[in-house]
């Protein structure tokens, strides 16, 4: 089929001759699965190709698809199962092709291949049907953040004619999964790809209304496309939010819009070696502009005959070419922190240059691995690969004897350090299903002494290692499962670093790491890179919890370039740099878990320079039980800059309760208080949002901060410290200050006269507090399968605790309700697209609804002043004490009160906004009204209106979110209240310190 797209031909034969096969044959492997389907472009092979994919699924381990070369015709959505590799083999590469007219896909969003998930959170229930699947009939359970290693490679899509709403690949996965070697002719279909995740490299999009069209992947994270080409599609190339878009080597032409972020969302988008022409209305259309979340830079972007090369959506204001052909060396947009110890501001930078003609294309950044006739076998010399054999020597000998060693399915357990040549290419195709191991208690790694490593390269050269899984056992202490020394031009892909959650074991079954000779923290790092080494690594994933880091660089000054790391669940620091230079990270992920993380640092970087972070998320999962101080650490750099970091711990997911089903989000009182700390320099980032910051060897100091007139004396003052992490703090009609320490059940009360008091400290898991006008407190507590409140009086010792149930929803014209003071609330992860109009639902408008659904239950205090409306409780875990809940109730550092038809203020997370908003029965919030573009933990409102709002530092805004200066704490604020006698102190608790403020005479 030979496609036309707008503004220019490509016809099939160009298409192969520019992208051949990159598998000209299958690679031998006993355990991979061929399809047996007719391939002739016209037989309905569908359920021939679908019925391999199920057989390789083999009870959730996965395994490799062979689809020999062919066209092959399909009707309805492939589903691919978690862990599952569908690759294309033969001389020529195979197609799947929709025909002309494809019944199903003429409307909505229609999915030829769509990745699926497991039931992560064991409902039973799939409890968001994916909506692109056909038939639409089916029950397909979208990818999720628990989908690992399933790929899609060197498999070419066409689309016929007819099929406006067809799109090709559905991959919203997590770590370890990829598209690869594709060209996507998509003619009269809607999108290539249709919700995207992790990494892909080497697509190639020709025709159709987009390119690209995706939301946030499943875990949000960071979505990375790496040597790709754009071509004549009719809206958009790409078009996108919320996805952390990173693009390394990408051109687009002969299109309307380069990359269309949504109406009402945010990107952080990252661009390096991004080439535009022949791009007619923008090269980039950037919505939201003023928020936080926005964070949009380009490294090195070249652009010919593209007039405009930014346009903002709200603002209309628009960043002209400076002539028909320019580079722009430097873009950026969004806060910029002018030096640590210093908020963010809003700026832009644009620096672009005129050129003569715009320079050729230097070909794909990523080295390619031989043809597959190169490949050994190492089952050839004699390696046997069932996990109980030792292939060391026979291993060995394949490496020393051949420059390409290619390792089927299997595990291969060795006793010793695999070494490789300089030039070795070692390549597996499956990093759970090929394993190379270490036994444990492997004499060779025992006992006190120097790193030795699992697989280790030579110094220099070009090696290469791909698609292979490294585990070093849990009872190795000496063990790292790989180091590193290779030259620049060295690759190391798709290589998982097992010990982590997941790791399977030749019998099939999970590693059980409760096995208390296990040692977190025990062994040296998963992937060490040292001694001058470098290179490009890519889409690896590093989660092994007994390493003591997950990806470790020291002693090199050669350049490595790291693309889409996820780096995780270790006990003390996920990536460290010590003595290193010129190295990026583009799109690097860490996360640190409920247990194997809550002492653990994001990043830590040591006497080095020259280092980029890009689109980098320091993520703490939104369970964590304990306050981190910050993601960063940094002790004696130079020139190290951050470009768009996100410091987050919030989520959602997806699962079904006694309630129904549906897609739950949820925010955690403990992401990481500080961004980056600098220890030589004692400076802070308190900004967990944020485009722009440089790190100098030499700081200047922050200036003064400019307060709001009337308060440029007035001091905070500590009154109290020492707690573990407090909030859900509320203020009784005195003026007292109650507020909860979780972690030890205790309630607190301070007053200027009595000081601090315990008034509570039963086991009872208080969360947050209301007062109600009897003087009683109102307890929400997380005890019990969902949640519990109660009520006591906290002037009484060992006062008796009332239990008040929930009862139906009743109008109380004379009580004050009780409303989650910050939320959370995007809609993760349901797709949010109008099947008709093809608009998605924003930010505001999923507010706006959500806010306006009354809730069916309430708690009534006893008196009947004070309604608490019962939010939605989710649960993940037991239904008992050690599962975790989630609600907005819960989730909140602390309640705002008014009566029925009142106006409150609250912040909203997710978009970064104070609102305020009508209070109605049964806990609705409507006629919201954005005030300011920074929300944080919580805002708290003064007599006359005027709000100070706590993010990293109080921002205070007058009535009609007008600012008005800012007054810096030591510690970072969380919950805000005004109390005391005349309601004139500002009351700021931090997790582990409270602290107060006179605002008399503001």
């Amino acid at each position: 089929m030979c496609v036309t797209v707008y503004l220019v031909s490509v016809t099939c034969a160009e298409s192969a001759a520019l992208h051949e096969s990159v598998y000209r044959v299958a690679p031998e492997d006993p355990k991979a699965v061929t399809v047996r389907g007719a391939g002739d472009g016209r037989t309905d092979d569908t359920l021939a190709i679908q019925q391999a994919i199920d057989t390789a699924a083999n009870s959730g381990a996965g395994g490799i698809v062979w689809l020999p070369s062919g066209r092959y015709r399909i009707t309805k959505s492939l589903l691919i199962p978690p862990a599952v590799r569908l690759y294309g083999v033969g001389a020529r590469r195979p197609v799947l092709v929709l025909g002309d007219h494809t019944p199903g896909f003429d409307h909505g969003v229609a999915t030829m291949v769509i990745f699926t998930g497991a039931d992560q959170y064991q409902s039973g229930q799939v409890p968001v049907p994916v909506p692109s699947a056909r038939p639409e009939t089916a029950i397909v359970r979208d990818a999720n953040s628990g989908t690992f290693y399933s790929a899609l490679s060197n498999v070419d899509f066409e689309m016929g004619k007819g099929n406006p709403a067809a799109a090709g690949v559905r991959m919203r996965i997590a770590q370890h999964a990829f598209l690869s070697h594709i060209d996507f002719h998509l003619d009269s279909g809607f999108a290539g790809i249709y919700q995207a995740g992790n990494v892909a490299e080497d697509l190639h999009f020709f025709g159709g209304r987009y390119g690209i069209v995706t939301e946030k992947t499943s875990p949000a994270w960071q979505f990375t496309l790496i040597d790709a080409t754009f071509e004549g599609q009719r809206d958009a190339a790409i078009r996108e939010h919320e996805v952390d878009l990173t693009l390394i080597n990408v051109q687009i032409k002969d299109t309307p819009v380069g990359i269309e972020i949504d109406r009402g969302y945010s990107d952080s988008l990252w661009g390096k070696d991004v080439r535009f022409e022949r791009v007619s209305q923008a090269a980039v259309i950037i919505s939201n502009e003023n928020s936080p979340f926005t964070q949009i830079g380009f490294d090195n972007a070249l652009a010919a005959k593209v007039p405009v090369f930014v346009r903002f959506r709200e603002s209309g204001k628009i960043l002209n070419a400076p002539a028909r052909i320019y580079r722009v060396s430097e873009f950026s947009h969004g806060l910029k922190i002018e030096a640590r110890g210093q908020m963010g501001r809003l700026a832009t930078s644009f620096t672009a240059k005129r050129l003569d003609k715009i320079p050729a294309w230097g070909g794909p950044v990523l080295p390619a691995l031989p043809p597959v006739d190169q490949w050994t076998n190492v089952r050839a010399h004699g390696v046997v690969g069932d996990g109980i054999a030792d292939d060391t020597q026979a291993l060995q000998r394949a490496i020393d004897a051949n420059r390409v060693v290619y390792l089927p399915s299997g595990h291969y357990l060795v006793s010793d350090t695999l070494h490789l040549r300089s030039d070795s290419v070692l390549i597996g195709l499956h990093p759970s299903a090929t394993q190379i191991t270490l036994a444990e208690k492997t004499p060779a790694y025992q006992g006190v002494g120097n790193a030795k490593a699992l697989v280790e390269s030579a110094r220099g050269g070009e090696a290469v290692i791909s698609g292979v899984g490294l585990f070093t056992g849990g009872v190795n202490p000496r063990a790292t499962a790989l180091i590193w020394r290779a030259g620049e031009r060295s690759l190391v892909e798709d290589v998982r670093i097992h010990g982590g959650h997941g790791t399977l074991l030749p019998s099939g079954k999970r590693v059980d790491f409760s096995n208390p000779s296990f040692r977190m923290d025990g062994q040296y790092p998963g992937i060490w890179v040292t001694d001058g080494g470098g290179g490009y690594f890519v889409g690896n994933w590093t989660p092994n919890t007994m390493s003591d880091a997950g990806f470790y660089v020291s002693n090199t000054k050669t350049p490595g370039h790291v693309y889409e790391l996820s780096a995780e669940h270790h006990n003390r620091h996920e990536i460290v740099l010590d003595g290193v230079e010129n190295w990026e990270f583009l799109a690097p992920q860490t996360e640190q878990e409920v247990v194997d993380g809550l002492e653990s640092m994001s990043l830590e970087v040591r006497n080095s320079k020259n280092i980029l972070f890009a689109n980098y998320h320091a993520y703490r999962v939104t369970r964590s039980l304990k306050p981190a101080a910050t993601a960063v650490k940094l002790f004696n750099v130079d020139n190290i800059r951050f470009r768009n970091m996100s410091t987050n711990a919030e989520s959602g997911y997806a699962a079904c309760d006694t309630e129904g089903c549906g897609t739950y989000l949820r925010a955690s009182k403990f992401p990481f208080e500080n961004a980056i700390t600098d220890v030589t320099h004692q400076l802070e980032v308190r900004e967990r949002q944020f485009a722009v910051l440089d790190v100098s060897a030499n700081p200047p100091q922050p200036p003064a901060t400019p307060r709001p007139r009337g308060l440029e004396t007035a001091i905070v003052e500590k009154r109290e410290d020492g707690f573990y992490s407090i909030s859900g703090g509320t203020v009784d009609d005195k003026g007292n200050l109650y507020f909860v320490d979780h972690h030890f059940h205790r309630i607190y009360r301070w007053s200027q006269t009595r000081g601090l008091e315990v008034v509570a400290d039963a086991p009872l898991d208080p969360v947050n507090l209301a007062v109600d006008r009897s003087g009683q407190l109102m307890v929400l507590s997380s005890d019990g399968s969902d949640t519990s409140v109660y009520s006591f009086d906290p002037w009484t010792p060992t006062a008796p605790i009332t239990r008040i149930a929930p009862t139906p929803a009743a109008v109380h014209p004379d009580a004050i309700i009780a409303f989650p003071g910050n939320l959370w609330n995007n809609g993760e992860f349901r797709d949010q697209l109008d099947p008709v109009t093809y608009q998605f639902t924003t930010l505001a408008e999923m507010f706006r609804r959500d806010m306006g659904v009354p809730k069916a239950l309430e708690y009534v205090s006893p008196d009947g002043s004070l309604v608490l409306p019962a939010f939605r409780v989710h649960r993940q875990g037991p239904p008992n004490f050690l599962g975790w809940r989630f609600s907005d109730t819960l989730d909140t550092y602390g309640f705002v009160t008014g009566r029925l038809g009142e106006r409150i203020r609250v912040s909203n997370g997710s978009e970064g906004r104070i609102y305020s908003g009508i209070l109605g029965q049964g806990g609705t919030l409507t006629d919201l009204k954005p005030l300011t573009e920074r929300a944080g933990e919580s805002v708290a409102v003064d007599a006359q209106g005027r709000m100070f709002v706590a993010n990293g530092q109080i921002f205070v805004y007058g009535a009609n979110g007008d600012p008005m200066g800012r007054i810096d704490t030591p510690e970072r604020p969380l919950q805000l209240l005004f109390g005391g006698p005349d309601r004139q102190t500002l009351f700021i608790l931090t997790h582990h310190t409270l602290y107060s403020l006179s605002v008399k005479g503001f």
